[in-house]
């Protein structure tokens, strides 16, 4: 594949650099990538508004309870601004987004975005640890199972992923419950202990959760890798010659079987992220953490639809976030993509 329309070519056909900022391949890929990422934002927000305004209910009677006037409901609709139509309210609400302001909620009158600061480092700290238990465990019972195939280890390895693909994150949730919490007591059931109160505590408060998340993935990844390992290890031509030369077997598997196989991790990674986010909604609320999941239920609940636009804009934005990061490692792993020529 040849260079790319912003790559001018050179008497020889190679690459040619550009003169500014964008002089670096790396920061001409991470442009491209925000570029497609803005109208995807866009459309999640459009898609969000328009289901939210033709879910039935009325927000003002809520809030006012059963006993409201319809002179009442009228005059709160008029105060929170919900008799506009809502193209316009949504153009209101997109000029303020641009700028950082997503609105007050209905229900408290507050600034979405003060809540979403604390709510999103609690959810963030959860899918942090979900994420460093899954791909932590996964890679070493993964490298060691394909390592001897059907031997103990790698039955056993697979056994067990095969268990853990069949359960629910929410059941697993409620086992670890039962099991850690109330039988053993040696993790709390609910609550969430902030980072300021001591790292240890912190991750005690986070450890079940985490791991409710994190076991079904762990059990994905490990049967993925292993399973593109062995074939690696049993089917390319550039084992058999690292073997010829005398590689020993761990450094096969490692250096280059295992160097391959990330191409794939990674993908399958990227793409869970979001299967990882959508989890928390469910496992924050069984613990009772306060982060943007719970923040999420709360609001629709309530039909707090300033908020409940604000959740899922920002999930889709990590989901973006997620996706950039994805392609910003295969261009470190392969430095064809970097140059656009993966």
């Amino acid at each position: 594949m040849g260079p790319g329309l912003d790559e001018p070519v050179t008497a020889i056909g190679a690459p040619r650099r550009l003169p500014g900022p964008l002089a670096s391949p790396a920061l001409r890929l991470v442009a491209r990538r925000l570029l497609t990422a803005v109208p995807i934002v866009l459309g999640v927000s459009v898609l969000t508004f328009a289901v939210l305004s033709l879910i039935p209910g009325d927000t003002a009677q809520l809030l006012l309870g059963p006993e409201a006037t319809p002179e009442q409901i009228a005059a709160l609709n008029q105060q929170m601004g919900l008799d506009r139509p809502a193209v316009v309210r949504y153009l209101d609400w997109l000029g303020g987004a641009v700028t950082g302001d997503l609105g007050n909620s209905l229900v408290s009158g507050q600034p979405v975005t003060d809540e979403l600061g604390s709510r999103l480092a609690v959810s963030g700290e959860l899918v942090g640890l979900a994420f460093v238990l899954s791909l932590g465990l996964a890679i070493p019972v993964a490298l060691i199972a394909a390592r001897r195939p059907n031997r103990l280890t790698d039955r056993v390895s697979m056994l067990v992923s095969i268990t853990g693909l069949s359960l629910a994150n929410y059941v697993l949730a409620l086992l670890l419950v039962l099991v850690f919490a109330v039988q053993l007591a040696v993790f709390p059931a609910i609550g969430f202990v902030p980072l300021e109160q001591g790292l240890g505590a912190n991750l005690h408060s986070l450890f079940l959760p985490a791991l409710a998340i994190a076991f079904p993935l762990f059990c994905f990844y490990t049967r993925f890798l292993r399973g593109d390992l062995v074939d690696q290890l049993h089917g390319e031509d550039y084992i058999t010659t690292a073997r010829a030369k005398g590689i020993g077997p761990w450094q096969v598997l490692l250096r280059h079987a295992f160097r391959n196989s990330a191409f794939g991790l990674i993908t399958v990674v990227g793409l869970n992220l979001g299967t990882m986010i959508g989890a928390t909604v469910i496992i924050e609320q069984i613990f009772a953490l306060p982060g943007i999941g719970q923040m999420l239920l709360s609001a629709i609940n309530s039909r707090d639809f300033v908020v409940v636009q604000a959740c899922v804009v920002v999930f889709a934005v990590v989901a973006v976030a997620a996706n950039l990061l994805t392609d910003l490692l295969y261009a470190v792993l392969d430095p064809r993509i970097r140059y656009g020529d993966g």
